[in-house]
């Protein structure tokens, strides 16, 4: 052996030592990396547009219940009003990205609200369950002032999370719930696309669609897109196998999270009203 020279380490003692001795090291690292995303969930969840109130008006809407007090878009049908749908959109953009609802209900006799979130478009506010909950309590609140007639709440996405809290909390005011590619609990989801995280531990908003429609008793579809990568079709279907009745799945076929609107006619919409609006016999 040359002088200076140590003797080799044996695997059962130098390899177990050097591991024993790195994982601290590794252990902070995951905890500070857990906390770091703890303190940024808002920005894993919440993706808002701003925009003045000029520019989310188009063709059919205006700003609800006006410019100066905007909470939303509203559009009228173009014969007698049937009922009032108040519609939760996505996490990303704002209202007047979805005239999507507009184009298809109005000429079925629906009068859209399309409800804006607090800090969306022109609003303010804060991020989060809590606010918007709150404030999509006071949106109904107004439209049950203005409006007559059976009220809709459809939600999608994480709309569907903001419509389930809120339709809990409103039961004897709400007819009807839609939800459109929905989770069943926001943990669930969150362990899904971060297996690594403690996602039940450090989530702030919980966004529990099981819980908050376990006592519902009024009619709610739950629709999934059947090729969605963002929320898999399994945890709508999850939250419909949890409803009691009256209840409705629909597996919209072919369809992404983004883009099942072009996966569904004129057809789709008149039956999805004929079970959460069912006429008077």
């Amino acid at each position: 052996m040359p002088a200076g020279a140590l003797p080799a380490a044996t695997p059962s003692t130098a390899r177990p030592r050097l591991a024993w001795t790195r994982w601290p090291g590794w252990l902070a690292a995951d905890l500070l990396g857990i906390a770091v995303i703890a303190m940024l969930q808002d920005h894993f969840l919440y993706f808002p547009e701003r925009a003045p109130v000029d520019d989310m008006v188009s063709a059919g809407l205006r700003a609800w219940p006006g410019p100066d007090d905007f909470r939303g878009l509203v559009a009228e049908p173009p014969g007698p009003v049937r009922a009032t749908a108040m519609v939760f959109h996505g996490n990303a953009g704002h209202g007047g990205h979805r005239d999507y609802y507009a184009k298809a209900l109005a000429p079925l006799g629906i009068r859209v609200i399309l409800a804006e979130y607090p800090a969306y478009g022109p609003r303010t506010g804060t991020l989060g369950e809590r606010s918007f909950v709150a404030d999509a309590e006071q949106s109904i609140a107004l439209a049950r002032r203005q409006f007559d007639g059976p009220l809709l709440l459809i939600g999608e996405s994480l709309g569907a999370g903001v419509a389930a809290a809120v339709a809990a909390r409103q039961r004897d005011h709400v007819a009807a719930v839609l939800l459109i590619t929905p989770w069943d609990k926001l943990a669930h989801l969150a362990a899904h696309h971060y297996p690594w995280l403690p996602a039940g531990w450090i989530l702030r908003d919980r966004y529990d669609s099981v819980a908050n429609l376990a006592d519902f008793g009024r009619p709610v579809m739950v629709a999934v897109a059947e090729r969605d990568t963002i929320v898999p079709a399994r945890f709508g279907k999850a939250l419909h196998a949890s409803l009691g009745e009256p209840r409705r799945l629909a597996v919209i076929d072919g369809a992404g999270h983004n883009d099942w609107t072009r996966h569904v006619d004129a057809g789709w919409w008149r039956d999805a009203l004929a079970f959460l609006l069912p006429r008077p016999d």
